[in-house]
């Protein structure tokens, strides 16, 4: 008999956020302060959770990496962005799969479903697809095939985990009431089962038609709604009485949304630290595991029949990604979601003539069509170079207009594929950010095909989407969402040529008359070349390249000006429709935000080096008050130095008066820079703490200085950086104290 385990997963996904034309992700304002979602839930869930604090009453005593004892999935279009963008985060997660793998000969994390389609949906094609793509981004990542795969939504049918067991994967994870009948291996006596009579403290095999198999585990139910909505994570201790109670001989599985961990729970990394911890030390007799190394000591002894086109999030099944079966996430009475069904009907009806497209085509671009597609994950996570894997699916000259014709059909399939994301049906109403994420990629499907010959895409698929409607007025149909806010974003020759003018004209780069500068996004890149400038008028030429095509199409443009620098009026002239009139106003909302952050963060850099540049002196200049003075003299303008006196003071041995100090401290409370010295702080501090240790005595006496005039450090960066120093031997007892460790 098995002892007793504990395994709690982590499910870590966000909808694909990235523009289709510039493959990058731009400002989504309902995420604000931060640019967007995927930043936001970074900055409350998943980064707390590598860095989880353990606290006492002196102070912080641990920091664990959560995901080193947790099974964990990534979606693969998020942990993209955490590569791009997060890149200690991104460590710390292989950082756990290689320690989680040292230790239990199976590493913790498993794949997911490359889009996040819900897999009974989704054409046999795409299953394919959607699985290899799958495991190529997994192997890119942890240099290992994974064992296990999520299910987006644990949607699940037999067609589903054929696809699976094709790929070689072991194991999925799924829900108790995902379970129908139950019977021991070799035996066809089959008992019917629910979430309330299965043992889920097993695995179980389930036997395909095609003669593989594959293992499923199933989480508890009842633990996992506590954690998720009954508030399990206000309290550590209260978590592990639960999960101990619940323990017995075999693996305890827990299945939770990675982001309940700080983002709907505040803390909730903190509490499952601590349960972790006590995993660790195998309190009550319950030990930590993983999925892989459990299976590989106790295979299954019995089988299942899974219920068909079930899921985790759907009591009718998978009927909320394609009807209004009454699943929402609430807080909106009055509400349907009729507009489920011509969402999904129009997406599929174009995809299927995208996919007959793209078969027809690609027999003379491609040595086997379908071949190539599955194969094309394998190029989009950097498991092969460009250059390989035309070698290997091409059967036409590099260079050659069919190859630029390949390149395009396998993009199509890209976004058609991104389009069928499983958020764009699961909330309240069309008109949220997920269903035109959806529709967006599905325009940007639609023009590529359009672009290889396929017309009538988007004629088709507005006769469908028309019939939905948002449940808020201003929205209208899907065909006013769709003119109003998803054609708009569109790129044209004019729109990017606009964006590259604007982006040389905020850096600071534009070029001088016979000079060029070049723009690149990750999916097009743009070259500029003026011939003329003046005050009211610019010439010139600009070269625009596709990423993966090698046609670079020139166009000339003229820009001409009204009153403010980035305005006016941008004429393109190309051959025939390529030219056109764009003005600098219809630049898209998301790319217009963008534009202006850039400007932004490049005036507060300038400003700030001025400010820092300019006011060294400034502390010992700050003279002692007079006798019976209370206040300095052009108070008002020593003021608007603030920030330079601050980073001067904190970053200097000057003797200064306590006024001085008085006067920053009083200041700082309700200056309105304020936040962002206290970022620029975090920065250089954490910067002089990976650079040397010898820095530590002055890292010490800065952090007390900004402390005495009570900055308000984020301490949280700089914990982490210190801990992971620590860590490899390097320690400062008092630097230690200064942060709130206990150690």
């Amino acid at each position: 008999m098995p002892g007793k385990f504990l395994c709690i997963h982590g499910h870590f996904y966000q909808p694909p956020r990235e523009d289709p034309w510039l493959d990058m992700i731009f400002p989504e304002g309902s995420a604000a302060p931060f640019r967007h979602w995927n930043e936001r839930i970074c900055r409350e869930s998943y980064g707390p959770l590598a860095w989880a604090r353990r606290t006492g009453s002196e102070g912080i005593f641990d920091i664990l990496n959560c995901y080193e004892w947790m099974s964990f999935n990534v979606g693969p279009t998020l942990f993209r962005w955490i590569e791009r963008s997060e890149p200690a985060l991104y460590s710390k997660l292989l950082e756990a799969d290689a320690r989680s793998l040292e230790r239990w000969g199976h590493g913790n994390a498993i794949a997911q479903i490359y889009h996040h389609v819900i897999m009974p949906l989704a054409s046999e094609l795409d299953k394919k697809a959607e699985v290899s793509w799958a495991v190529a981004d997994f192997k890119s990542r942890f240099n290992r095939r994974p064992e296990g795969m999520w299910l987006s939504e644990t949607a699940c049918d037999t067609a589903s985990l054929e696809a699976l067991a094709a790929e070689g994967i072991a194991f999925t994870l799924l829900a108790p009431r995902q379970a129908e009948a139950i019977a021991d291996l070799g035996s066809d006596d089959w008992c019917e089962v629910d979430e309330y009579s299965l043992n889920i403290k097993e695995p179980y095999l389930v036997e395909l038609p095609s003669g593989r198999s594959i293992s499923v585990f199933f989480y508890d139910g009842g633990l996992s709604q506590a954690v998720a909505f009954e508030g399990l994570l206000r309290n550590g201790e209260d978590y592990w009485n639960k999960l101990a109670g619940a323990s017995a001989p075999g693996l305890l599985s827990i299945g939770t949304d990675g982001e309940t961990y700080g983002h709907h729970v505040e803390f909730g990394e903190m509490a499952l630290a601590y349960v972790l911890a006590q995993g660790i030390e195998g309190r009550d007799g319950i030990n930590l595991l993983n999925y892989g190394a459990y299976l590989a000591e106790n295979p299954p002894k019995q089988k299942v029949k899974v219920r068909e086109n079930s899921s985790w999030s759907c009591y009718h099944g998978v009927e909320r990604w394609r009807s209004d079966c009454g699943c929402c996430t609430g807080g909106h009475p009055g509400w349907n979601q009729m507009w489920r069904k011509p969402l999904r009907d129009g997406l599929i009806e174009i995809k299927s003539l995208m996919d007959s497209h793209y078969f027809n085509l690609g027999e003379k671009v491609f040595k086997d069509p379908e071949k190539a597609l599955i194969n094309y994950g394998a190029l989009l996570s950097g498991l092969v170079s460009e250059e390989e894997f035309f070698k290997y699916n091409f059967k036409v000259l590099a260079g050659s207009k069919n190859a630029d014709l390949g390149w395009k059909l396998l993009s199509m399939q890209k976004w058609a594929l991104s389009s069928f994301a499983s958020c764009g049906w699961f909330f309240d109403d069309l008109a949220r950010l997920e269903p035109v994420n959806d529709m967006s990629f599905a325009l940007r499907a639609m023009e590529i095909a359009k672009d290889t010959g396929l017309i009538g895409l988007e004629e088709k698929f507005l006769t469908v989407i028309g019939e939905a409607r948002s449940n808020e007025v201003r929205y209208g149909t899907g065909l006013d969402l769709w003119n109003n806010r998803i054609k708009t974003q569109s790129e044209s020759p004019g729109s990017l040529i606009a964006q590259a003018l604007v982006r040389l004209y905020v850096e600071e780069a534009f070029p001088l008359a016979g000079e060029e500068s070049r723009i690149e996004w990750p999916g097009v890149s743009v070259v500029v070349r003026t011939e003329d400038n003046s005050l009211i008028l610019v010439r010139g030429e600009a070269d625009i390249q596709w990423n993966l095509e090698s046609e670079v199409r020139t166009y000339d443009w003229k820009w001409t000006k009204e009153g403010r620098a980035i305005s006016g009026t941008l004429e393109i002239f190309g051959s025939g429709p390529d030219s056109e009139v764009f003005p600098f106003a219809d630049i898209s909302w998301k790319k217009r935000q963008s534009l202006s952050l850039a400007w932004v963060e490049k005036n507060a850099k300038d400003v700030w080096k001025a400010k820092i540049r300019d006011t060294g002196c400034g502390p010992v200049m700050f003279g002692k008050f007079e006798d019976y003075q209370t206040e300095q003299t052009w108070g008002p303008k020593w003021k608007e130095l603030w920030v330079g006196l601050v980073w001067n003071y904190v970053f200097s041995d000057d003797e200064v008066s306590d006024d001085f100090t008085k006067f920053l401290r009083d200041t700082g409370r309700t200056h309105p820079d304020a936040n962002y010295l206290v970022d620029q702080l975090s920065r250089r501090f954490c910067l002089m703490l990976n650079e040397d240790t010898n820095l530590w005595s002055r890292i010490r006496n800065s952090l007390e200085r900004a402390l005495l005039i009570d900055i308000p450090v984020d301490l949280w960066e700089l914990q982490n950086c210190y801990w992971d120093k620590a860590m490899s031997g390097a320690r400062d007892p008092e630097l230690a104290r200064m942060l709130g460790f206990d150690l």
